[in-house]
């Protein structure tokens, strides 16, 4: 069936009408609704592009890859050639070195992600009416392009389980990774939530949550106009200062924000903690259908928990009060303490060298079973009551 699919690259997202590409990737917002993954629609791979974020001279080539058949396009995904592993989080800087010391070339490779997004989501876009095979043409198609290339290998990350699945009956190698996720149980409000923990982890949050409070000034939740261009000004400047310690500059320019606030303003929480009417940290999230995703945190001064509270606890209210759960991004254990448990990621990988390709997967059997056990570990110090006799040991 795969055969009467056309594949086709594009430089630019927007040579791909946005009706058309968000048809494929967020149908369920096509009466008006949030889009289950705000990081894979139009609007914002067009923010990133428009903005120089990706595109030349950042490692990031857009090459978005669609699928055709008779001409209707039914399938995308984010496609991109990169000359580096910046930015990606499923980190494959050891695959690349042992390559290359091998006398291989490595980069350029092919990345089917949202680029400086650890969140999981669809990769493989298609129409509510396509079948799995829309699917498979868009592997089979990424993975031809990568091969008829020469290319070292093809990746993509963050996607499904179920595409995760799919990909590795299709020959792609799979990998685990974890994060941290905050699932509401239908709490009613913060105290309910706190009622399902352990007393002592009850009274922690509660210790933190009056000493951020304690910075001195007032925390702001604002989404759409509320944010308005010195809210923006102040958190560009939050931005770069945590982008610099991170990752030695930040990854986005300033005109993605300016384009954020121009078409995603509703998309997005921004969290604000205000000293005598001065921003001096905040944390960004995403709003999706079902999902609070938290992004970014800077600060210029530094307070007590402050950053637990804005980044953390902010985001739990918002989304009790909005029916949502949150992932709050990558890495992170102490974020177990908080609410946060465990969760699984998914990535699919395709590596050209058959002799590297036998090693690599072998070592990701070997680092799949270890991240079963970290998941089991880390549940099990987990904050929640476990029992009737929690209250009395802890």
């Amino acid at each position: 069936m795969t055969d009467h699919v056309e594949i086709g690259l594009n430089a630019s997202i927007d040579s791909i009408p946005a009706a058309d590409w968000d048809a494929c990737a967020c149908p369920e917002a096509a009466g008006g609704g949030r889009p289950v993954d705000p990081f894979t629609t139009h609007r914002f791979l067009s923010a990133l592009e428009q903005s120089g974020s990706v595109g030349p001279g950042t490692g990031w080539q857009p090459r978005y890859l669609t699928a055709r058949r008779a001409g209707r396009l039914i399938g995308v995904a984010p496609l991109f050639v990169k000359s580096h592993s910046q930015g990606e989080y499923v980190f494959d800087h050891n695959w690349a070195q042992a390559f290359e010391q091998a006398g291989g070339r490595y980069y350029p490779k092919l990345q089917i992600a949202v680029p400086f997004t650890p969140v999981t989501g669809r990769r493989f876009l298609t129409r509510l009416d396509e079948g799995p095979d829309a699917v498979a043409a868009l592997v089979e198609g990424a993975v031809r392009i990568a091969s008829d290339n020469d290319l070292s290998s093809l990746h993509v990350t963050f996607c499904t389980e179920a595409e995760a699945v799919a990909g590795e009956a299709m020959g792609l190698l799979r990998r685990t990774g974890q994060q941290f996720h905050w699932e509401n149980r239908g709490y009613a409000d913060f105290d309910a939530f706190l009622g399902d923990l352990s007393s002592r982890k009850r009274k922690t949050i509660r210790r933190e949550r009056a000493q951020a409070a304690a910075f001195g000034g007032e925390i702001l939740q604002l989404t759409g106009d509320q944010i308005t261009p010195v809210h923006w000004d102040a958190f560009w400047t939050f931005y770069q200062d945590t982008g610099r310690r991170k990752w030695g500059q930040p990854y986005l320019t300033r005109a993605f924000f300016d384009l954020v606030k121009e078409t995603m303003a509703d998309d997005v929480l921004m969290v604000l903690a205000l000293r005598d009417g001065r921003p001096i940290a905040g944390a960004l999230n995403w709003i999706g259908r079902d999902t609070l995703f938290g992004r970014y945190w800077g600060c210029t001064e530094h307070h007590a928990c402050l950053h637990f509270e804005l980044c953390y606890y902010q985001a739990i209210d918002f989304a009790i009060a909005h029916g949502l759960r949150v992932e709050a991004g990558a890495q992170g254990e102490h974020k177990l303490a908080r609410g946060y448990l465990p969760a699984t990621t998914h990535s699919l990988h395709w590596i050209g060298n058959a002799g590297f390709r036998e090693a690599v997967e072998r070592y990701l059997t070997a680092e799949r079973e270890a991240v079963d056990e970290e998941i089991d570990v880390l549940t099990s110090y987990g904050p929640f009551r476990r029992g009737p006799l929690q209250e009395d040991q802890d």
